[in-house]
């Protein structure tokens, strides 16, 4: 009972850098639009703060296994994955503060700079805190923590826009004018209180008695193959992103150029892993973490994942301004983005009740209820935003097809992402055979069924890799990169056909993550593993 009391308390502070994940990134929100109207910059410079700061998790997770790989130990391993969240929340820190400089010296470069610092911190936490959640119990039910920790998550990703935009101007909504009137101090004060509560998390980890470190095995075993793999993918990218930068400098752009880029992007990254994955079948050696189907299928898994999730919201905006969903004006498009990424929330807050272990009947009630208080939450945030929820209300009826998931899988890992991705897959179907109301709430609810699809992906990849844990993990945070690669394809599928039919890519996306629920399973079976049994 006080092992189990201890996990609890150690779950509980770690959740703490989950929310701070939320916060700081959804804010980007907020931020993006001052230094595009402070600096002057078309919308495309903007979204380099968005690249910049998600580069970054690619960036950071892969320096971690060279480096590992050069000094011949798994430094995670040997610091703990407690040290590993603190180290990384020094580093966000250091990137805090560098913002001080880079804003009163008014560089977006060196913006840029402090902002890849942060997100360099939060990829070495990511890399520690995910295996760490599920190091606190059961593995079996690792994916019930995670989906706790996402829960926090997307609380912090809810009321970060709203906290910053009250700490810059003074209101929940902002204007042009008031973006163009800021005050810079304010802006430096804003990130020295985000730099300070960094470093009380990591005060908190540090004093906090009932934390293990959790630490694996330190034995690095050398994986040159998978170096080769890597350092291919990321040489390629790296050349991909300076012929599409390159093209930002002149005034026209050869779109069909940039889509070209990211499509050899997409066959690289692609390609590359199931040709790791097909070599290492046959000869282990040399492969790392990567000898282990469940891992490399699991990297294709999250970066699809990431991709989905990123890309129904990324192109919503412009599908609500179509004719066909209503000719939504930018004001009245809000709610519905806010929905969107709020029902990932709704799904997460119902994926956490397992952790507190009630009893059956309680748990089946929790299941119905709580998924409603968390709608309840996201309508009650977006009316302080001064949002119109108006046309919200009946998308209360999409929450019982998420309900009507968790009571289907059973708690089980594997099979509950089959439902939630088979559920998703439908939804955009349904979105892209129909129109207006009944096709909004579709696509909307690609939210709900993505909520859970994290931890069980992230459980089930790195599901008996032993002393490869760490370096398991590492290899999944990079495929965050998923994120970058898939919204700009379908914003070209909606250039060469329309918005609503670019919908097709998500029911492939889905697809895939049906495919690795149920290879994974047979995967882990073979190995002795059933997290389903």
């Amino acid at each position: 009972m006080e092992n189990k009391t201890n996990y609890r308390a150690a779950l509980t502070t770690l959740v703490t850098v989950f929310f701070f994940w939320g916060f700081i990134a959804a804010s980007n929100g907020v931020f993006i639009p001052f230094c595009k109207s402070y600096f002057n910059l078309d919308q495309f410079q903007s979204q380099l703060i968005d690249f910049a700061f998600y580069g970054a998790y690619y960036l950071g997770a892969l320096a971690l296994f060279i480096v590992s790989g050069y000094v011949k130990m798994d430094i995670l391993n040997k610091w703990g994955f407690k040290n590993g969240i603190v180290y990384g929340l020094v580093l966000s820190a250091i990137g805090a503060a560098l913002m001080i400089p880079a804003i009163t010296m008014g560089s977006f470069g060196l913006i840029l700079a402090a902002l890849f610092v942060v997100a360099l911190g939060f990829s070495l936490q990511q890399t520690s805190a995910n295996p760490f959640a599920i190091a606190l119990g059961d593995p079996a039910t690792g994916s019930h923590r995670l989906n706790l920790a996402g829960g926090v998550n997307s609380f912090g990703t809810a009321i970060g826009p709203i906290a910053v935009a009250l700490a810059l101007f003074g209101a929940a909504t902002f204007t042009e004018e008031q973006i163009a009137s800021i005050d810079l101090s304010t802006v430096k004060m804003l990130y020295i209180a985000v730099g300070g509560l960094f470093l009380l998390a990591a005060a908190l980890f540090i004093f906090s008695k009932k934390l293990p470190q959790a630490k694996g095995d330190t034995t690095f075993v050398e994986a040159p193959k998978a170096v080769k793999t890597l350092g291919f993918i990321t040489f390629s990218l790296l050349v991909i992103f300076y012929f599409v930068f390159d093209q930002y400098k002149g005034e026209l752009v050869d779109s069909n150029f940039i889509f070209q880029l990211m499509m050899v992007a997409l066959v690289v990254i692609v390609g590359s892993l199931l040709f790791a994955n097909k070599n290492a079948l046959k000869k282990p050696d040399g492969w790392g973490a990567m000898q282990y189907p469940q891992l490399v299928l699991g990297m294709l898994a999250i970066f699809t994942y990431v991709g989905v999730e990123v890309t129904i919201q990324s192109n919503l905006g412009e599908l609500l301004k179509s004719e066909a969903f209503g000719g939504f004006t930018d004001s009245q498009i809000a709610p519905y983005i806010s929905m969107y990424w709020g029902s990932l929330m709704i799904g997460r807050w119902a994926g956490a009740i397992t952790v507190f272990n009630p009893g059956k009947t309680l748990k089946n009630v929790l299941f119905i209820v709580v998924p409603y208080i968390a709608f309840g939450v996201v309508l009650f945030v977006n009316h302080i935003s001064q949002n119109d929820v108006s046309g919200l209300y009946l998308y209360g009826w999409s929450i019982l097809l998420l309900i009507g998931g968790f009571f289907f899988g059973q708690e089980k890992p594997s099979k509950t992402l089959f439902i939630f991705g088979l559920l998703g897959a439908i939804a955009m179907l349904v979105g892209l055979f129909s129109t207006g109301t009944v096709a909004l709430y579709a696509f909307m609810s690609g939210g709900l069924f993505c909520s859970i699809m994290w931890p069980s992906i992230f459980s089930l990849s790195i599901a008996g890799l032993g002393k490869y844990t760490s370096q398991g993990s590492a290899f999944l945070i990079m495929m965050i990169l998923g994120g970058a690669i898939i919204p700009p394809i379908q914003g070209k599928l909606a250039d060469l056909f329309n918005i609503h039919n670019s919908y097709w890519i998500t029911v492939a996306c889905f697809a895939y993550l049906m495919f690795f629920a149920i290879k994974v399973k047979s995967v882990l079976k073979a190995q002795g593993v059933d997290y389903d049994a």
